[in-house]
């Protein structure tokens, strides 16, 4: 009975070797992928960047999923980036990183909608992501949609009052929706941030 004993312990004790040895393996072998996979990046090689990936691909990998969605992207198809980077969502539904990914292709493919149900995605998770706030402000200002527009300029700008980028685009919406005085106001802090700034003095000038 003791025999048996120590012969299953040793049993165990020899899976768990071959257990750790194939995880050491796999590591290795991921690493490896990603290594290559990089340095084909490098030289803008992305078919084979993609290929290295897919040699040890998981589906259930986040990291493989959202890479292989970036670099499908760079390639130029489009439908294999959403792909990838929808399931890399999917695997971790609260990643902004994978929302930012996948919009690079929507906005490729003018999906637009579907890039404003992307932006509000991450805003929900999110409120205060600038980033987020600042593009779907843009999306919104292109559209000429300045009502839309404004809240979303208006609070990168009281996150960050003396960012350029917000300062610049909550000018020009408050000076499309009238609000001159306020234009005004944001126009004059760009010149502070930027002299001479050619956007915020063409504003200015409209004004006058």
């Amino acid at each position: 009975m003791v025999f048996l004993t120590r012969k299953t312990f040793l049993f165990f004790c020899l899976v768990f070797m071959a257990q750790t040895l194939f995880s050491q393996v796999s590591q290795e072998k991921l690493v490896e992928a990603f290594s290559k996979s990089y340095g084909f990046e490098k030289n803008s090689n992305y078919k084979a960047s993609i290929e290295e990936l897919k040699t040890v691909y998981d589906a259930g990998s986040y990291e493989i999923n959202l890479r292989i969605g970036w670099l499908t992207y760079n390639a130029g198809q489009m439908e294999e980036s959403v792909k990838y980077y929808g399931i890399a969502q999917k695997l971790m539904p609260y990643s902004e990183e994978a929302r930012f990914g996948l919009i690079l292709p929507k906005a490729a493919q003018a999906k637009w909608d579907e890039v404003v149900g992307l932006y509000s995605g991450i805003l929900e998770i999110n409120p205060g992501n600038t980033v987020a706030l600042y593009r779907l402000g843009l999306v919104y200002y292109n559209r000429k949609d300045y009502s839309k527009a404004y809240p979303l300029f208006k609070k990168v700008v009281n996150l960050y009052p003396f960012g350029y980028d917000g300062m610049l685009m909550l000018g020009w919406t408050s000076y499309f929706l009238g609000n001159f005085n306020e234009a005004k106001l944001l126009f004059n802090k760009v010149v502070l941030y930027n002299p001479g700034d050619k956007s915020a003095m063409e504003g200015l000038k409209l004004i006058k």
